[in-house]
């Protein structure tokens, strides 16, 4: 979730462990790094394992847990100034660690991938056609995330095919709450951001409603990155994480508000929902195998 990168989620929310790193092969070091050293790190280690030869969603969930304890921070993404890229390793919220991680298990199946290409990979990812052309071209909604992520090949919107049901509640949190987002004092920001929301609310869209999730959860894979829906009014989704499956059942690895850090949720995915009660069911988007012909720059 976004919002505004993303108090939109806290906002969501509001309404409605080292031994086990050590043991499970993730442990970090307690000393500092800068973002560069942390990326060069996650990738030096996913090539000594092997992971560029595992399936790109089981890279995803590996390097998601490879972040595990890392500290939660909100509003990471709203610097001062226009829109640019925002490169955090250190501190996530829930959609910047599934972008962040995503983009590092592609750049894990790139070979010989810089630090610059992992900013090409993050921009890609969390900007509409992987161009920043201001505020409104960040993908503050999941639901514009995951429909503009299938076009461009990252991932692939499975929600329809698992089980899924047509949705069609309304679009328009941002815009009904302009003075919670800094940058829609400007009254072009605020139309363009509108104009998205009556496009995705007028969209085919789909979600699992959470009674249903239980019974179909043992199809999610390892790297199935899950957008928790809400009823919240004028709200699609309210958080985000990942799927790690574990003894054959899928836990949520997530960035947690709540936690204040990246861990696994107890339980199944299915449990996690039913912790809230306005968490009403996901939508899954299933990561996808970079092109052949794709580079590195």
């Amino acid at each position: 979730m976004t919002y505004p990168r993303r108090n939109f989620l806290s906002k969501a929310v509001a309404f409605g462990a080292m031994a086990v790193l050590h043991r499970s092969g993730f442990a970090r070091t307690a000393t500092p790094k800068t973002d560069e050293e942390i990326f060069r790190a996650a990738l030096q280690h996913a090539r000594e394992s092997g992971w560029a030869g595992r399936p790109i969603g089981e890279a995803v969930a590996l390097m998601g847990q490879r972040f595990l304890t890392s500290p939660y921070v909100a509003h990471t993404l709203e610097a001062e100034g226009p829109e640019r890229l925002i490169v955090n390793l250190r501190e996530f919220d829930c959609t910047t660690f599934i972008e962040s991680m995503l983009s590092l298990a592609r750049c894990v199946k790139m070979s010989g991938a810089s630090f610059a290409a992992f900013e090409s990979q993050l921009r890609l990812v969390r900007y509409r056609s992987g161009m920043i052309d201001g505020y409104p071209s960040r993908l503050h909604y999941f639901t514009d995330w995951i429909a503009d992520n299938a076009r461009k090949g990252t991932v692939a919107n499975v929600t329809r095919e698992l089980g899924g049901t047509a949705r069609s509640s309304r679009i328009s949190f941002m815009s009904e709450h302009p003075d919670s987002y800094r940058q829609l004092g400007d009254p072009a920001a605020l139309a363009a951001i509108r104009s998205s929301e009556h496009e995705l609310t007028a969209a085919e869209r789909w979600y699992i409603p959470r009674n249903r999730v239980q019974d179909m959860q043992s199809k999610l894979r390892d790297g199935d990155l899950i957008g928790i829906t809400t009823s919240v009014e004028g709200l699609d989704v309210a958080h985000t994480g990942m799927i790690v499956v574990r003894s054959g059942q899928p836990a949520f690895l997530h960035a947690s508000l709540s936690g204040k850090q990246v861990e696994l949720a107890d339980g199944t995915l299915s449990s996690y929902l039913q912790r809230y009660r306005t968490h009403d069911g996901i939508m899954v988007a299933r990561p996808r195998e970079p092109e052949l012909n794709e580079r590195p720059r």
